[in-house]
């Protein structure tokens, strides 16, 4: 599990800045396990046994972009829960979409969508201790577990998109970075639906321990143990370990994978690290049919990468996968969205559908000179903007004369002229 998520902000909440020495982020093996460390007693210097840990399941991508820790992130907790805006959402894709273009963060939004929503236990009822797509990653308390260690840097990148629309909340922001992160790689358009409520303080972050390992002793057993509890089928499991198509893992910071190879040298972005697949920021199928061959020591194969083709329940998918990218874009999309909605609460309960239509431009004010008409006193500056911008609507500018309209010219000389004309004729 792996990528991002959301919360609302409020003046009245309390604000929570995550100090720069205890932010820790999850890392999901799925996308990325160069920022899996798990388990880290200190962010300087983690021990080499305990990086092995890493939270790098296939269900869980470990993005790994840039994961450096900064205290830019503030997390603020909502007053009270409440939905979100479906424009507002519309909005924050579009500037999503603009942030992956610029960073090539994909994998870290995929990661922290994931992470957020795969701490559901499906044993247990009540909301929000059941865990889920609730907004809870955005508290230090739970961004300091071992698996989501980098995910602050996924928060630094959103908040400013936060910030901007604060009528949508953190769960919803984090799934629909996660989402649109695969759609603009290539993937499948995922089925999401929105309408996310968030937890509003620490006290009810998920405990640790929810999220896969990258390296158990039994990779398939441990697998079905975390992905049953969240309520998911072997079908899911195998499915949603294909996101490790996209991304790369770090030894310095996890535990696994090359410092480099030919294919993260350069980068894009920071270089270095070890990919599961050639093109790492491309969403398809070649994460099946590399770790099937097995035959490019530059690529990253870890045990529970290996168990997909081992396991006679889970090869199954991902013999299927390795030859039909059809199938396996359908199964991905619908395991994706299962996976998104997991102990999520919706407002309204059934949520809403986003659709592809441009989102609706705010109404502006229509400028009515008499309604500010003051005498002699100084107009405000916004009164002397909604001038400009009226005056500008009709071609002018307080800077240049207005447009010269060439017929009424022609107009205007041909009536001096007859005038000039008949005075001098008379």
């Amino acid at each position: 599990m792996t990528t991002i998520g959301g919360a609302a902000a409020s003046a009245a909440a309390p604000r929570r800045i995550i100090p720069p020495a205890t932010v820790k982020c999850k890392c999901l093996l799925l996308l990325s396990s160069s920022s899996h460390s798990f388990s880290l007693p200190s962010l300087s210097s983690p021990p080499a046994s305990s990086l092995k840990h890493l939270r790098s399941t296939p269900f869980l991508p470990n993005l790994f972009h840039h994961q450096q820790r900064s205290a830019n992130f503030t997390t603020v907790a909502s007053p009270r829960c409440f939905a979100s805006d479906a424009n507002q959402l519309k909005r924050a894709r579009e500037d999503i979409k603009e942030l992956l273009k610029a960073k090539l963060c994909h994998p870290l939004f995929v990661r922290l969508g994931w992470h957020d929503s795969g701490t559901y236990n499906k044993n247990i009822e009540e909301w929000p201790i059941r865990g889920g797509a609730n907004g809870s990653l955005r508290f230090d308390v739970e961004l300091k577990h071992g698996a989501n260690a980098g995910l602050v840097n996924a928060l630094n990148i959103l908040q400013p998109v936060k910030d901007k629309y604060p009528g949508v909340t953190y769960a919803d922001l984090f799934q629909l970075a996660s989402a649109t992160a695969i759609q603009e790689a290539g993937g499948p358009k995922i089925p999401m639906k929105y309408g996310r409520v968030d937890v509003i303080g620490a006290e009810q972050c998920p405990e640790e321990g929810r999220l896969p390992d990258a390296g158990p002793p039994s990779p398939a057993s441990h697998l079905r143990d975390v992905f049953y509890r969240m309520g998911l089928s072997d079908k899911d499991i195998v499915a949603l370990s294909g996101g490790h198509t996209l991304g790369r893992a770090r030894p310095e910071r996890s535990g696994w994978g090359k410092p480099e190879t030919t294919y993260t040298k350069y980068g894009p972005g920071a270089p270095g690290g070890q990919s599961w697949t050639v093109q790492w920021l491309k969403f398809d199928n070649s994460y099946f049919k590399d770790v099937k061959e097995r035959k490019n020591e530059d690529l990253l194969v870890l045990p529970t990468d290996a168990a997909i083709f081992e396991d006679p329940s889970f090869k199954v998918y991902a013999e299927k996968y390795a030859e039909d990218q059809e199938a396996f874009f359908k199964d991905y999309a619908e395991s994706h969205a299962k996976l998104s909605n997991l102990g999520a609460k919706f407002d309204p309960p059934e949520g809403f559908e986003l659709d592809d239509s441009p989102p609706a431009q705010p109404e502006s004010e229509k400028f009515d000179a008499a309604k500010y008409s003051s005498g002699k006193r100084e107009l405000s500056e916004n009164m002397k903007q909604k001038i400009r911008s009226e005056y500008e609507s009709i071609g002018g500018s307080p800077d240049k004369p207005l447009k010269s309209n060439y017929f009424l010219n022609i107009i205007i000389i041909i009536a001096v002229l007859a005038v000039l004309t008949y005075l001098l004729g008379n």
